[in-house]
């Protein structure tokens, strides 16, 4: 009778062994898929389906000499004089050396896409966990130079407004300047642009950077939708351990920014890693408390 009992044990405790083996590897056979969908192109989500190396030649002539190149790594002329909407006499260092920094070319008097740039950048961070003026400060500089204080002032006060967002507005700083400061701030983030005469308004490509607290300038943004997950990502990264919890940290080792396409793709090889240790500590624990129930039958028999 004992002997069929143990018998039972043994078949009981193999099944269980089997069923974790099962598991493990279904885990790892899902991190490997994943390998092998990143690996065929963009991870899901990000990137278009045009085939490599199709490239439009037929540029309007309004957007030529139009760019925004990443200039990653770069540092700021954090010495560049500007106005803020007060009036008051500024440089743009004035807004960094205590945690990373929204930066955004727009102009004021723009009738579309800079508003909606600054729409994008307010949208993202009303659901991210950051806090202005403490985690980050948010930086505009108009590109052109025909904009006042006085103009800068009534787009931060409306933009807030629309927001609601009235109490950041010590986090938020609209900068006016002359034609050469602008150039070279903007030369410097590789952002081009130009007049357009028959229109009457300035041909830019719309988008938001972040640089860290002494002036690199770190991420890129493009468009006028900003991702608040990969927004949040690049504070967290900018921020040189001062901004995010341990969580960020964690979501920083399963993602990676990706300068072609601007975006923050799936980090194949470190998420399989950090399944395959996952793996090994539920099989470890699962191991342990088997034996544990095991011996339970042992010791009543005693």
């Amino acid at each position: 009778m004992l002997n069929a009992q143990c018998s039972m044990l043994n078949v009981q405790r193999g099944r269980r062994v089997c069923a974790v083996a099962l598991l493990s590897l279904g885990i790892w056979h899902w991190a490997l898929g994943i390998d092998a969908a990143a690996q065929a192109g963009f991870p899901s989500g990000y990137g278009s389906t045009q085939e490599p190396g199709m490239v439009s030649t037929d540029v309007p002539p309004q957007l030529r000499d139009v760019t925004f190149r990443q200039r990653l790594n770069e540092r700021l002329p954090l010495d560049a004089a500007f106005r803020d909407e007060s009036g008051r006499p500024v440089t743009l260092g004035d807004y960094f050396g205590r945690r990373p920094v929204l930066l955004a070319f727009v102009y004021y008097s723009c009738p579309m896409l800079c508003t909606q740039v600054m729409n994008g950048l307010s949208s993202a961070l009303k659901v991210t966990p950051f806090k202005a003026g403490e985690d980050f400060d948010v930086v505009l500089i108009s590109f052109d130079p025909r904009d006042t204080p006085a103009t800068a002032a009534e787009k931060k006060r409306a933009h807030l407004e629309y927001w609601s967002v009235e109490q950041d507005a010590a986090a938020w700083h609209l900068l006016t300047g002359d034609e050469a400061t602008i150039r070279r701030v903007t030369s410097a983030a590789g952002f081009t642009y130009r007049w357009d005469e028959p229109s009457g308004q300035f041909a830019h490509v719309s988008g938001v950077l972040v640089a860290t607290s002494d002036g690199r300038l770190s991420r890129y943004f493009y468009g006028v939708e900003y991702s608040p997950k990969e927004l949040r990502l690049a504070l967290v990264e900018s921020g040189d351990g001062r901004v995010g919890s341990a969580i960020d940290e964690l979501l920083l080792y399963c993602f990676h920014y990706d300068p072609e396409s601007g975006r923050y793709g799936l980090m194949v090889m470190n998420l399989v890693r950090l399944a395959g240790v996952m793996t090994v500590l539920f099989i470890g624990g699962s191991i342990l408390l088997m034996r544990r129930r095991d011996a339970r039958p042992r010791l009543d028999r005693a």
